[in-house]
């Protein structure tokens, strides 16, 4: 099932892109020169690396634009070894920010139609969404995931978006944990 992204959403994806390619274009060259990505494109990152100014921000966003629809998951890999995990930490931060922001539209939808066929939504209610977040994260409970979406369409309270934040991502950080630990134990054996 895909989800549909909202203009505001591809935006914050533009730049973070824009932000990888404008940290891989600042590497040294001979660092440059072993990036996982296709020939050219190494070559437009060197090329961005010698220069400054105006030209330099205008180069950096037109490999953006080449990279857009292109798998960058290997690039973010290749900074985080040489520059930390700040930046796949914001990307994963941003992944569950949108799982959480389109289940929370999602019931505020579910919520509007009904008031307006003059129904009551009900606390655990059919969510597609909910149903993807559990597919991608096995042990999260998804009537929790509708009841506190619910509960947020009902009141617009801001804890209730917080809780689901801090499910999503606990669920997220236990299926990084379980990944790496399963990587651990091949590697050991």
């Amino acid at each position: 099932m895909n989800l549909e992204i909202s203009r505001s959403e591809q935006k914050r994806r533009m730049k973070q892109l824009e932000k990888l390619v404008a940290e891989l274009s600042s590497l040294p060259s001979s660092v440059i020169k072993h990036l996982p990505c296709a020939e050219e494109v190494r070559a437009l990152f060197h090329e961005a690396s010698t220069m400054k100014g105006g030209t330099r921000n205008r180069h950096i966003k037109y490999i953006t634009k080449l990279l857009k629809d292109e798998p960058v998951d290997e690039l973010y890999s290749f900074l985080s070894e040489r520059k930390g995990v700040a930046l796949q930490e914001k990307k994963e931060f941003h992944e569950v920010e949108y799982l959480r922001e389109a289940l929370l539209s999602e019931a505020i939808e579910q919520y509007r139609e009904a008031r307006h066929n003059h129904l009551e939504l009900e606390e655990d209610w059919p969510s597609s969404v909910a149903e993807k977040i559990c597919r991608e994260y096995p042990g999260i409970d998804r009537i929790l995931l509708t009841r506190l979406a619910w509960m947020y369409a009902r009141t617009r309270n801001r804890k209730h978006s917080r809780e689901l934040f801090r499910i999503i991502h606990a669920a997220h950080e236990q299926a990084l944990f379980q990944a790496k630990t399963k990587e651990e134990s091949s590697n050991g054996e």
